[in-house]
């Protein structure tokens, strides 16, 4: 079972009272998966090559996950950097690294994340 996060465009029609925005799904973030460390997405092309790429869109945009609960930069930043055993993997287990493959998985983060490119949820 995973979750995968997304990046949306901020509207002038927020909502003042819970912060719920209708606006655009421009990017997807990534997946956490149970048992695996986050799968970041990386997006060469748009110039996002990595989690420190990914921290000055969270802060000028809105995050959702795939249930269109808002989540913080702060937060989203947790999900994928604190994925210690019990939290997202069985009770003293590592989370597992996805494969180098040189096409999907380009490369493993300094921490609990995995550089992954092209389309996946």
């Amino acid at each position: 079972m995973g979750t995968n996060y997304y990046l949306h465009q901020k509207s002038e029609s927020s909502c003042s009272h819970c912060g719920h925005d209708p606006g655009e799904r421009i990017l997807h973030i990534g997946k956490s998966s149970y048992g695996w460390c986050f799968s970041l997405h990386v997006i060469p092309e748009l110039g996002i090559n990595g989690l420190y790429d990914w921290i000055p869109l969270w802060n000028n945009h809105q995050i959702k996950n795939e249930y269109e609960e808002i989540i913080s930069p702060s937060d989203m930043l947790a999900i994928i950097t604190l994925r210690a055993p019990g939290n997202y993997s069985p009770i003293g287990v590592e989370p597992r690294r996805n494969e180098l493959d040189g096409e999907s998985c380009i490369g493993h983060g300094e921490g609990s994340w995995d550089l992954i490119r092209g389309e996946f949820s």
